[in-house]
């Protein structure tokens, strides 16, 4: 993108201060976790912590994530969701299975970073960054993790098209969103 993506406004609000307004709602802690500390970010009412294992990117602020939290099970999303709907979120915090892991498997394939995790992640999470293998979604083939999948049909209803999974990587994703959130109808190319 050139820009960090955090900074990236959608109508006047940046993706991180769209992504902490829906966590805001459904949570009452809520950790903002960085590669490296960031000065715009001391300002905010949130924890901020820096990652506990550096240069393995989405792996290692998830581990950073559940190292910090004060709770046995986290919510991890990325910042650059524009479209986060805390209905899906709710129904993904609410099953109660005593899995480690709630992942939502799309047509398109599993979706890492709009997930749950429980501490018991963290020695896999560990493991994985030690081999750098660092694709999150890796984590559902660890032995000893139980995982549940949730798939489309259980979430539909709260988000027909699936937007809260919907990524801002390119400067054409951002188009996308700003169309969609002005109320045009896009032509949605390759997105994430």
């Amino acid at each position: 993108m050139g820009h960090d993506k955090r900074f990236l406004e959608l109508e006047g609000h940046t993706l991180l201060e769209r992504t902490l307004s829906v966590l805001e709602e459904v949570f009452p802690d809520v950790l903002v976790v960085v590669a490296d500390p960031l000065p715009p970010l001391a300002s905010l009412r949130h924890r901020v912590v820096t990652d506990l294992i550096p240069h393995c990117a989405t792996l290692g602020g998830l581990f950073t994530g559940l190292s910090y939290a004060t709770h046995p099970r986290i919510f991890a999303v990325a910042c650059d969701m524009p479209f986060l709907n805390p209905r899906v979120i709710v129904r993904l915090a609410e099953i109660e299975d005593q899995s480690d892991v709630v992942m939502v498997q799309l047509a398109s394939g599993l979706q890492p970073m709009h997930a749950i995790y429980s501490k018991a992640c963290l020695p896999h999470l560990e493991r994985m960054a030690k081999a750098e293998a660092l694709k999150v979604q890796e984590i559902v083939r660890s032995s000893g993790i139980a995982v549940r999948l949730v798939f489309e049909d259980e979430i539909r209803d709260l988000d027909p098209q699936f937007l809260s999974f919907f990524n801002v990587n390119t400067p054409a994703d951002l188009e996308f969103a700003r169309k969609l959130l002005a109320g045009q109808r896009p032509h949605r190319g390759a997105t994430g």
